[in-house]
């Protein structure tokens, strides 16, 4: 028994897997010695096995990291985890030609050298990507938020991997890199909600009924169709001004991109209910005194 247990071993050892050896052992086989090079059907097939394990790690990666995400920020992944295949494609590629023989010394040589001269001239582009990362993973920022940049005010209509696209007030298209939301100051008006608060000054004169100001300012406010009821808007008597009382007008909002023309539609009524109460705005007066000299 034990006799036929050690035939089967035998030809299990020698035979099957030796059958098999010989088989992934085919190939090409160029030189001997140290300087030979053997591309084999075995060295082809783990070549496949890996691309194809790596493929299915990377796919199952992505899944998990992006299952949070809306649709349209997955798809802005796809072209990141491509290149992040490319190169594994590469590195696997390279390793295959190492252990088929080939020397890939000067590949590497060159490739570092490539490499870290492609770094130095991209480095922007991966700032920005890195960015656009960033900014969709942690949501700093989303499509529709009023942002000012550089002292350029826009709403974001578009957000990718490298860039942001805002619409400016005077519909001009604002393409901002996507490293200035990471290394810059940026404000953004909407990030908490829709709603902020503006405010429009004005300055009348010396003498002036500031009871009458102050309901004048809050009527306007009352009365003008992009101002919240609540928050109720307010009256804040700012300064003694050099040539005239500094009030504002506080109130909220929930159109903060249109908030110019808010604010110049309240000004025209403003102008319009102080002609109608004589409250006066004043210009900046100066008084010269004239100094004769003495004779």
């Amino acid at each position: 028994m034990q006799d036929g247990a050690e035939e089967i071993k035998e030809i299990i050892t020698e035979d099957l897997w030796g059958s098999i050896k010989d088989f992934l052992d085919l190939g090409f086989h160029i030189g001997t010695g140290d300087k030979s090079i053997d591309l084999t059907i075995g060295l082809l097939l783990l070549l496949t096995v890996t691309i194809v394990v790596t493929k299915f790690l990377l796919k199952w990666l992505r899944l998990i990291f992006t299952r949070k995400m809306e649709q349209e920020d997955k798809h802005k992944f796809t072209s990141v985890f491509k290149f992040i295949n490319y190169v594994i494609y590469l590195i696997a590629v390279l390793v295959t030609l190492s252990a088929a023989g080939v020397d890939i010394t000067l590949v590497i040589t060159a490739s570092a050298a490539l490499f870290v001269g492609l770094g130095l001239a991209l480095q922007e582009l991966f700032k920005d990507i890195l960015g656009g990362i960033f900014i969709i993973v942690d949501k700093s920022l989303q499509v529709g938020d009023v942002v000012e940049v550089d002292g350029k005010v826009g709403k974001v209509f578009e957000i990718k991997l490298r860039t942001t696209r805002a619409i400016t007030r005077d519909d001009k298209v604002l393409i901002l890199p996507n490293h200035k939301f990471i290394s810059d100051i940026v404000y953004n008006y909407t990030q908490n909600h829709r709603t902020t608060r503006e405010k429009v000054t004005v300055g009348v004169a010396y003498g002036s009924d500031v009871d009458l100001v102050t309901k004048i300012l809050e009527e306007v406010a009352n009365t003008q169709k992009q101002v919240l009821k609540n928050p109720k808007p307010f009256v804040l008597f700012e300064d003694f001004g050099d040539s005239a009382l500094v009030f504002s007008i506080y109130f909220f909002t929930n159109d903060t991109f249109r908030d110019p023309r808010i604010k110049s539609e309240m000004r025209y009524k403003i102008n319009t209910k102080f002609k109608e109460n004589n409250v006066s705005i004043p210009f900046p007066q100066r008084d010269i005194h004239i100094i004769q000299p003495k004779q």
